[in-house]
């Protein structure tokens, strides 16, 4: 009876093996998957399934920054918003400036469109507690939503980026 439990013991590791191995290579393909989708794939950012990325590398040479990577690009300045946050005895205040990264071609449609960019970044600010501000990530994950709802504002495709110039809580 000996030598039996001796036989079954590596039978019971070697099942164990096949599985283990199955579930590495298959985190393994899952993990790649994941990073061509959002590089390359449907997740880019790109609304053409991420070939903007490619065509964009064939254009300039491989070099995105580049003479001809700067002529497309065109900012629209935006004013400097005074948020009141919290109780309106806290006196705590967010001053915060931005600008738009555009297509030349729609510059001028996103100058006449400040206005409402600017009435949803004031609504969207308003609603921010001090304590989400305090967080080490927040001002990534608020540029995040602002740019989605400027965009949603603006038009598929006419704005491409928000930069935060001053974001000052005082």
């Amino acid at each position: 009876m000996a030598e039996d439990d001796e036989i079954e013991e590596p039978k019971k590791k070697k099942g164990l093996l096949v599985p283990l191995l199955l579930g590495v290579l298959l985190a393994a393909a899952g993990g790649g998957g994941g990073f061509w989708a959002v590089t390359q794939g449907p997740l880019s950012g790109g609304g053409s399934g991420g070939n903007d990325h490619a065509e964009e590398d064939d254009d300039h040479g491989g070099n995105e920054h580049g003479a001809d990577a700067v002529s497309d690009i065109a900012f629209v300045e935006l004013e400097t918003l005074v948020v009141s946050l919290g109780a309106s005895e806290s006196g705590r205040n967010l001053i915060f400036t931005a600008a738009l990264e555009v297509d030349p071609a729609y510059l001028e449609e996103v100058t006449q469109l400040s206005p409402r960019v600017l009435d949803v970044l004031n609504s969207y600010l308003r609603v921010i507690s001090v304590a989400e501000l305090s967080e080490p990530t927040s001002l990534a994950r608020l540029r995040a939503q602002m740019l989605r709802r400027i965009q949603v504002v603006t038009g598929s495709g006419r704005v491409r980026d928000l930069l935060v110039t001053q974001f000052l809580v005082n």
